[in-house]
Parts: C-alpha cells; structure tokens; sequence
C-alpha cells in the first residue's frame, strides 16, 4: 500500500532524512522507533503529504503523492485518520463535534447520518453517551481514546499514530495498545505508529522498522528486533547509554 523511496529531507542544514526506503503492506501494523528528534513524525507527516521530500518519492496504492497538487493531497488525507501525540482535541469543541470535525468540514452527510457515525466510533473506543462534554473535562487517557475516534470516524484506510501512549500512565497506555490492535483488526485498516515506547511497539506492530542517522537500518517483526544482532537497534531497545563510538562506527561502514 504504502512506499517510501530513497527520500531525504534538510531542515536548516541538518540531514533529518538522509535516503529513508520503507514498504508498508496494506492491512498490517508498522512500528517507526528510533530516539527522540530522529525524524518519526517527520516521515510520518511526508507519508500523510504535509511536507515534501527535497528528494526521493512516496507512493500510496502506486499513486506518488510528491506530484500532486494541494486539491489532490486534500483528496488523499480523507484516505488517513491520525492520533497526535496529545490528542489535539479542539476544547471549544464537544466531544461529539471533536469526532466529527472532518465529516462536518469535508463533506456533504447529513447531521444525523454524522451523530450516528460519531456514536458508534465513540462507542467502539469504549466511551458511550460522552458527546457533549468538553475535553477539559477528560482525563488523558479518555481525551486520546477521543483521538482515536476522531481518527477513525472518516472510515479511513490508514491511521497514523504519533507516540500514541505518550502522556499516559502505564495502565492506560496498555489499554491504548489494545485497542489499537482490536481496531485494525475490526476495520482491517493500515496502521503505521511512531514510538520510542518499546513495550507499546513490540505489543502493537506486526514489523518494527529502526529510524537511524536519517535512514532505516532495519525492519523485522517483534521477536526478530527483539532477537537482533544489530549494535545500534540493540543498544536502543536495550536502553544501554554506552556504546556511542562502536554504533558510530557501524555506521559509518
């Protein structure tokens, strides 16, 4: 469904993408980690057509999106519903209007067809009958389930998930993992999650790919990156801070 080719991005000089190649199946879960500032959301918001690539290109379904014009992009990101990292609710908002904010801008349903549609998403996140209260009154936990509802009230084919347990305490953020799985495999969407949270990767992810130096350095399933050989993967999934000369050498091979 979804993929990345030889792209690179400069911000003020610095290499953040320096040559990123991905392939993402259509249906499966796939889990960018990496430290913080390495480039996640980066790569997330070219997939999504937010920022272009100063080389390099992206193709969704064979259609490369770094051609397109504003219109066409627009047209493609009704295919994407995304969490962002604190939720991003709007507080003047209800919860209702928060969840149906796209279907209300974008398109010509009507309010009861939308009410309907914004109950049953609210309702497969676990919170029923909370449309008009107001995300102030949420905890952190209930104002990222809304997020998620949000996300996929527009019946999307791709869900982008920014550091989705972030925030969170460990309880909810277990909760938040599972209901990610349960939803994909519900809706049989497309996910693909950024994350240095490495208990919520291995639980989430069908393949785990490494953001590194500007590029992937590698892509396997759970127990494959649990398993790795590689010094840089390991050292991050390990947490270890020593090191830094020997990983700088790997990659400079």
């Amino acid at each position: 469904m979804i993929e990345i080719v030889n792209v690179h991005k400069v911000f003020d000089g610095k290499k953040v993408l320096n040559g990123v190649n991905l392939t993402i199946q259509s249906g499966e879960t796939m889990v960018i980690i990496g430290r913080s500032g390495c480039g996640k959301s980066v790569l997330l918001k070219h997939i999504i057509g937010l920022i272009k690539p100063d080389s390099g290109h992206i193709f969704i379904d064979k259609e490369d999106i770094t051609i397109m014009d504003e219109k066409q992009l627009r047209n493609l990101r009704m295919r994407f519903g995304m969490l962002f990292q604190g939720a991003a609710l709007f507080d003047s908002l209800t919860v209702g209007d928060n969840v149906g904010f796209s279907l209300l801008e974008h398109t010509d349903l009507d309010s009861s067809v939308i009410s309907g549609k914004v109950k049953n998403c609210l309702s497969l996140v676990g919170l029923t009958g909370i449309e008009k209260s107001m995300p102030a009154q949420l905890s952190g936990g209930m104002r990222k389930r809304v997020g998620l509802a949000r996300a996929i009230c527009i019946d999307p084919q791709i869900v982008l998930y920014d550091e989705p347990t972030t925030g969170i305490d460990p309880i909810m953020g277990d909760a938040i993992n599972d209901l990610i799985r349960e939803l994909q495999h519900k809706l049989k969407i497309t996910s693909i999650a950024v994350t240095h949270d490495m208990t919520s990767a291995y639980k989430i992810a069908d393949r785990i790919a490494m953001l590194y130096d500007g590029k992937i350095v590698q892509v396997g399933t759970p127990d494959e990156i649990k398993n790795t050989t590689n010094p840089i993967v390991k050292q991050f999934i390990t947490g270890a801070a020593e090191g830094p000369i020997t990983i700088k050498e790997e990659i400079d091979k």
